[in-house]
This record gives C-alpha cells, structure tokens and sequence, in this order.
C-alpha cells in the first residue's frame, strides 16, 4: 500500500501527474500544473519545493541524474511507490465522481 489512505492536496497529485510520463524539472511542473488545470491550480515555489522534498523523503519521487543539459535544474523522476500512490489517488478521485454522478443522475431522473 502506497499512503494510509490520507487523500493528497492538490499540489502533490499534481506534482505526481506531472511526473507521470517521465522526468521534468521544478519550473516545468509549476507550468505543466498551471496548464493542465487551466490556470486553477498554481504552485509556487515555496510550495514546490517543500513538497518535492517531503516526497523525495517519502520515497515517491528522486532526482534524476540526467539533467538534459542543464546542470542548474534539479530533475525528478516518479519510484515506481510514487506511481502506486498517485494511481491510488486516481481511483480514489474516480471513485468519488462516479458515486456523485449516480446521484445527480438519480436526481436528473426523477
């Protein structure tokens, strides 16, 4: 089991998404969060970097060796219980918009 089915903020999933496909740098995860929610979500700085170091600890993210050329840009990579945890997350957040969706269907229904 990845986590003590404890739900992630915004910021982490994201994060974890972002890392999803392969390795990306601090900035290039601030972008591609920003992107992907259409500007609902915006990570600073601060935020990023203190999560990234709260999941490196944790063992869901390390920093990539292959720093494509720049040697300034810290790159992370998603560990396989980094993966666990966000496909976790996923299903979970699934799970809860199918329960609302036989509800508001229910409801549309009547």
């Amino acid at each position: 089991m990845g986590k003590a089915n404890e739900p992630l903020t915004e910021s982490y999933f994201y994060i974890l998404m972002c890392l999803y496909n392969g390795p990306n740098h601090g900035y290039g995860i601030m972008q591609m969060t920003e992107r992907l929610s259409q500007g609902r979500v915006k990570i600073g700085s601060g935020t990023m970097y203190g999560a990234t170091g709260n999941m490196l600890k944790k063992g869901w993210i390390v920093e990539s060796t292959d720093t494509g050329g720049s040697e300034r840009r810290r790159m992370y990579l998603l560990t396989d219980l980094g993966r666990q945890v966000f496909l976790e997350e996923y299903n979970r957040i699934a799970a809860l918009t199918e329960s609302a969706r036989s509800i508001i269907e229910q409801k549309d229904n009547l």
